[in-house]
């Protein structure tokens, strides 16, 4: 039965988004469902998500709102343009064969206008849907990216850069304390494997595959360099990010100001072999 995995589903959940659920089983006559929220908030203030059966060989994740989430869905219609990208692509990231539904709207261009707001996704086709892989599954491919796109529209503390890096930058520190703030919060790095995948963009290094369960290094990288940002400017994940391995990361930034390309790397790698 799903109810019986809800510490699997919330371990996922802080692994996936960084942030810390709670959750309940529900009873609905003779079927069972996990419901989770985010901690902070309980179920009644803000975004629900419910994973239920889906016939005999499917899941179903319902999002959704609790009857007193008025403030926080004031502060998601505030959300800015930059986090309501980040937000769709996140949902736009869930694999295919996953079915989505958001009445009254198209899943391309989504927002939460109030509290009525929904998004259905369905799994069909699962040989064995209440083994822990399929749930550890449906937790990844779908309950995380709708989960860590709410939080992006809700908003989430920014994280200053130490006071020696600011002190170094007369100009802009503001602007460098939000892209690192950005930098290091773990629905950044989610959203980058997810459109990329885990594999070193230069090298070709997949560490899970080489490292096994001490595999989860791979690092994300701005291909415009921080430094560089004259001003604020939206990002797309699916172009400014890519993922590199400990070393390359290491390696692309040896040169300043203007770090290594991934494509430049690949040539000094493919150089050094030859």
């Amino acid at each position: 039965m799903i109810a019986t995995h809800i510490e699997l589903i919330l371990g996922e959940l802080l692994e996936g988004t960084g942030a810390a659920f709670a959750g309940t089983v529900r009873q609905d006559g003779l079927r069972q469902s996990v419901r989770v929220w985010f901690a902070d908030l309980d179920e009644r203030h803000g975004p629900v998500a419910e994973l239920l059966p889906y016939g005999l060989k499917g899941h179903q994740v319902r999002v959704f709102f609790g009857g007193f989430a008025a403030a926080v869905v004031g502060q998601m219609k505030k959300a800015s343009a930059e986090d309501v990208q980040l937000a769709r692509a996140l949902v736009s990231s869930i694999r295919e064969g996953v079915t989505l539904e958001i009445p009254g709207q198209e899943p391309a261009d989504w927002q939460v206008s109030d509290g009525s707001f929904r998004i259905t996704a369905t799994v069909r086709a699962l040989d064995q849907p209440d083994t822990d892989h399929a749930l550890v599954s449906t937790c990844r491919d779908v309950i995380v990216p709708l989960m860590a796109a709410m939080a992006e529209l809700i908003g989430y503390d920014v994280i200053e850069a130490p006071e020696e890096t600011q002190d170094a930058m007369p100009e802009g520190a503001i602007l460098q304390s939000v892209v690192r703030r950005r930098e290091r919060n773990p629905r950044n790095r989610l959203l980058c494997i997810r459109i990329h995948g885990e594999r070193c963009i230069a090298c070709g290094l997949e560490p899970r595959v080489k490292y096994g369960v001490a595999g989860g290094v791979i690092e994300v990288h701005h291909i415009q360099p921080l430094s560089t940002l004259g001003e604020p400017r939206d990002y797309d994940p699916r172009t400014d990010l890519v993922p590199l391995c400990p070393t390359c990361h290491r390696a692309v930034h040896t040169r300043r100001p203007l770090p290594w390309s991934p494509t430049e790397l690949r040539h000094l790698i493919g150089a050094s072999d030859a």
